[in-house]
């Protein structure tokens, strides 16, 4: 199966060099890859533009924007920059977003194509993520199993194209999911595909955006009490218990400023009763 893939890159050069490695060294080439300059002030697009001298499979751009590093919106705006710029004539089956600071195995998108060629249903495909600790990789535990990594998601190019594309918005690749599985399309997280993710998640993100995850709950129309339990939920898993109260805080931020949501009202009552299941097959 064809594969494109879109790899936003700000300020990257301690990595992107083994990201793009990793990508040249796959058993089945991307018929198409941008990375994505997004104002970066080091060496990545010296570093990358190099590398395009050596694939013609990969293409590089710079969008110029705010310094200011909020999750979602930043990353994914850069993302539908570098969509914009493929060429009409290029054809693939699915679309990937990776980030610039990852090592994938060199059978990683074989696997993927193999998983898709499978199963026509299947509308959302990954790996899991490995972080470093203590000289040792080890999974980085901040989602469930079920759960896709922003840092690596490859979609159905219909699957794509049904759930509209990517939000520039806090909680995006939370978003995907729950419109995949609206629109019934089956989620596979392979366990035996570990990506070395080699920068820890969120570890450039602005001070500001420690409310935007409560922001992100208010727009998933999750409603206060489910946001009350992914709130502590999250805040244990990162170790950090005053998170909590940020979390809470950023969702009666957007509710009083009626920030838009970022699915329908059908969707909206479609994510809280998943949620409930979720959290009554946990207790129950």
């Amino acid at each position: 199966m064809k594969y494109i893939a879109i790899i936003p890159a700000y300020n990257e050069a301690n990595y992107i060099e083994k990201t793009l490695q990793s990508l040249a060294t796959q058993s089945v080439l991307p018929t198409w890859v941008i990375v994505v300059n997004d104002g970066s002030t080091d060496q990545t697009a010296t570093l990358v533009e190099a590398f395009t001298k050596q694939h013609e499979w990969l293409h590089f751009c710079t969008k110029e924007s705010q310094a200011i590093h909020l999750p979602g919106s930043k990353v994914i705006q850069a993302f539908n920059y570098g969509l914009k710029q493929l060429p009409k004539e290029v054809s693939y089956d699915y679309i990937v977003k990776l980030d610039a600071d990852l090592i994938l195995p060199s059978t990683y998108f074989e696997s993927i194509s193999h998983e898709f060629q499978r199963d026509p249903k299947l509308g959302m495909a990954g790996g899991v993520a490995l972080i470093e600790k203590h000289n040792q990789w080890v999974v980085e535990n901040l989602t469930g199993k079920d759960h896709v990594r922003g840092a690596f998601k490859a979609y159905r190019k219909a699957c794509f194209e049904q759930i509209g594309g990517l939000q520039p918005a806090m909680g995006w690749d939370t978003v995907d999911e729950l419109l995949c599985r609206y629109y019934n399309w089956k989620i596979l997280v392979r366990q035996d595909l570990q990506i070395k993710h080699l920068k820890p998640t969120g570890a450039q993100y602005d001070k500001t955006a420690r409310y935007k995850q409560g922001e992100a709950f208010y727009r998933l129309h999750y409603g206060f009490l489910i946001t009350l339990i992914a709130s502590v939920k999250l805040a244990s898993k990162k170790n950090k218990p005053l998170l909590f109260l940020d979390y809470i805080k950023g969702y009666f931020k957007a509710k009083t400023r009626k920030e838009p949501y970022l699915v329908n009202e059908e969707q909206g009552k479609f994510i809280r009763q998943y949620r409930w299941n979720k959290i009554k097959s946990k207790l129950f």
